[in-house]
């Protein structure tokens, strides 16, 4: 049974079959020097220019009285961060790893952990919030791209191994975050185990979307600045209008188009993601969903249980 981590050798990338069999094993794979230094310097130069993305960034509360930076948008967008979410390298590679089938661009989110200051975010599964959002299946995934190294003194990812065929599992508030049942969590620890995934900025993380995963504040002197690219099938558009789109035919482009691309300050039509937005709809899905139930509930005749 393969592990969960390959190196990439350079040269023409290509999905192998042993890395489709540890996704499906594993729930992820970790792709070792998948970007050379030449391109994560290109997007970094992208993300830290005060006119690019980082100018629609907030902050979230993570409950123990620390607050993560981040800025989330819809359309990838024909700037240096776009370009990289739809290269082959990329999306095609998370596309293979699904099963084949289409994909399209799902959000974008760049995540600001900061020196000293970065929070946490709670064990959740990514579907924990997506199923709210009218996708049907778990037909969907994520791309987790650090630009600085990141390792358990600056609050890398952790993930439970094998969690994604737990199927779906109920999340609740904690703080201004939504976390799986914290039960569920130790038990699913307990069974299959905690794997902290520490990487070196140019190594790409892909993972299920019912993946088990946390990480923790940063209290290191350094950042930890990570950019995650989500994707969802086409078969699996949602059945709601909400903050994230509906099916959106995706173009990939090249690998080689990355470090041609001098597109910084032009952001047209990547829809970012106001504060609260997301939480707003969060809220509404739950009281639409409670009113439901009750509606369910006082429809069942006496005696019938």
């Amino acid at each position: 049974m393969p592990g969960p981590e390959f190196v990439h050798g350079g040269g023409a990338w290509q999905v192998t079959e042993a890395m489709k069999e540890a996704f499906t094993t594993h729930g992820y794979v970790v792709i070792r020097k998948l970007l050379s230094k030449e391109e994560v310097q290109k997007v970094k130069e992208a993300l830290e220019d005060p006119e690019g993305v980082t100018k629609h960034a907030y902050n979230r509360n993570d409950g123990k009285n620390r607050a993560n930076t981040m800025v989330l948008w819809n359309q990838p967008g024909k700037d240096v961060t776009g370009v990289l979410a739809r290269t082959h390298r990329i999306a095609g590679t998370m596309e293979q790893l699904l099963g084949g089938d289409e994909v399209y661009h799902y959000h974008t989110k760049l995540i600001m952990k900061e020196a000293h200051t970065g929070g946490t975010f709670v064990w959740h599964q990514d579907y924990g919030y997506w199923y709210r959002n009218g996708c049907l299946a778990p037909d969907m995934g994520s791309v987790f791209i650090p630009m600085d190294d990141a390792d358990q003194e600056n609050g890398c990812l952790q993930v439970i191994p094998g969690s994604h065929k737990l199927g779906r599992v109920n999340h609740v508030y904690v703080g201004e975050q939504q976390g799986a049942d914290p039960e569920r969590v130790d038990q699913a620890k307990k069974r299959l185990g905690h794997a902290y995934v520490e990487m070196a900025a140019g190594d790409v993380l892909f993972f299920h979307c019912n993946l088990l995963h946390t990480s923790d504040q940063n209290r290191s002197s350094r950042r930890r600045w990570v950019f995650i690219v989500a994707f969802n099938k086409r078969s699996n558009d949602p059945y709601l209008e909400h903050h994230c789109p509906r099916y959106t035919p995706l173009i990939k482009v090249e690998d080689s188009a990355l470090l041609q691309c001098n597109v910084v300050k032009d952001l047209e039509g990547k829809c970012f993601m106001k504060y609260g937005d997301e939480k707003d709809f969060l809220k509404r899905e739950e009281k639409r969903s409670q009113k439901q139930q009750k509606q369910e509930t006082e429809s069942v005749p006496q005696g019938v249980s």
